[in-house]
């Protein structure tokens, strides 16, 4: 995968002006009819999975107090990854989106919620849903494309330190939260300098950050455990798995959505007078999904639309299956391909991109030109 501009096979070049400007407009007319039918099924949706998370997460804190006893311990950090997840995937991340603003709610809005997570929600809404669903795969500009500390395309230069590029992912995943935390606050930009590091507006965002953290530890690692009594230790070691388990999840499901095979990245001079058309044609090329079942998209906060939810971030997430086929229909229509696929083979286009990337290009191509003969390369 290269830029778009430079690919040999261009997936775009048999489109027109107004074939791409025609894309626009029956994205905006899919998009106003699930407006025009929001009501009263999705609100009930949203606060139905609200209430079944927040009962999931305190019986399985309630479990947690016994923790001492194993087969509580595994109930208990079950319960409480998938209450986790839930939290952050299908709630957090599409509250603070708007897409349940139009019900009014102040309980359910994205200016007032707060989420478990490391990062405060004000600064990754700027980051995610200014920045990132603004730039979607533009190199440079959209730092969720490799979280600004990967190599994503053959035409950034390489260096020998993106040899540990393999390894450093799968430490972002482990503690994704804290990763994203740290570039929302775009932390190694700003720590690079004294001028940067001394900044009023850093500094006070550093603290924000800080004290979000503070309170996060505090709720996992001190409260609920001391609550816990004997069983402190155990349920010191059930949070920390169920945040990781959380993480993990978490990574897994946004490298799907914009790193397997057949995603394109994009330069930055591609997007000078972008149209609203051609903006929706980046995230339809920019994004991938995941196939599966009902169980699978909630647990991805629908995400595994992540085709869907690019082009229409604001609108329900539980609307994205029910639009799903349109949308998949226009890129028949127009000869685009609609990247998608079950979670293990995304998860493992995702990490070979990763691999490959984190090698010089002359050797990463002779490496696959190798392995598509069916031969495997010498070691040693």
């Amino acid at each position: 995968m290269t830029v778009l501009q430079k690919k040999a096979d261009n997936p775009i070049g048999h489109l027109t002006a107004g074939d791409i400007e025609e894309i626009g407009r029956r994205l905006d007319a899919i998009r106003a009819d699930v407006v025009a039918s929001r009501g009263a099924s999705d609100a009930a949706y949203i606060r139905k999975v609200i209430n079944v998370q927040r009962k999931l997460e305190l019986s399985s804190r309630a479990v947690l107090l016994l923790s001492l006893f194993p087969p509580a311990w595994l109930i208990g950090t079950a319960g409480l990854s998938v209450a986790k997840i839930l939290e952050n995937m299908e709630i957090g991340h599409n509250v603070m989106h708007g897409q349940w603003d139009w019900m009014r709610d102040p309980k359910i809005h994205s200016t007032k919620w707060e989420w478990d997570h490391a990062s405060p929600s004000e600064q990754w809404k700027h980051s995610h849903n200014e920045l990132h669903h603004t730039y979607t795969n533009v190199i440079g500009k959209d730092n969720d494309l490799g979280y600004g500390i990967m190599r994503v395309d053959e035409d950034q230069r390489w260096y020998p330190l993106y040899l540990a590029q393999p390894l450093w992912n799968f430490v972002n995943a482990c503690f994704f939260e804290y990763g994203i935390a740290a570039y929302d606050l775009e932390l190694g930009k700003n720590l690079a300098t004294k001028k940067r590091r001394k900044d009023p507006e850093f500094k006070a965002r550093a603290k924000q950050v800080l004290k979000k953290i503070r309170g996060q530890m505090t709720k996992d690692y001190v409260v609920h455990p001391l609550l816990s009594g004997p069983s402190f230790l155990h349920t010191v070691a059930a949070n920390a798995t169920a945040n990781v388990i959380r993480n993990i999840w978490a990574h897994s499901v946004i490298m799907c959505g914009h790193f397997p095979e057949g995603v394109q990245t994009f330069e930055r001079r591609s997007i000078e007078g972008e149209t609203r058309g051609e903006w929706y044609l980046r995230q339809m090329l920019g994004s991938a999904n995941i196939s599966g079942g009902r169980a699978m998209h909630i647990m991805t906060g629908n995400l595994s639309y992540q085709i869907e939810h690019h082009l229409f971030p604001d609108l329900p997430s539980n609307r994205y299956q029910e639009i799903a086929p349109k949308v998949q229909d226009l890129f028949e229509e127009f000869g685009l391909t609609y990247t998608t696929g079950p979670l293990p083979k995304q998860v493992a286009s995702a990490w070979a991109k990763v691999f490959r990337l984190s090698l010089p290009n002359d050797f990463a191509d002779k490496l696959r030109g190798t392995l598509a003969g069916g031969r495997r390369p010498a070691l040693g």
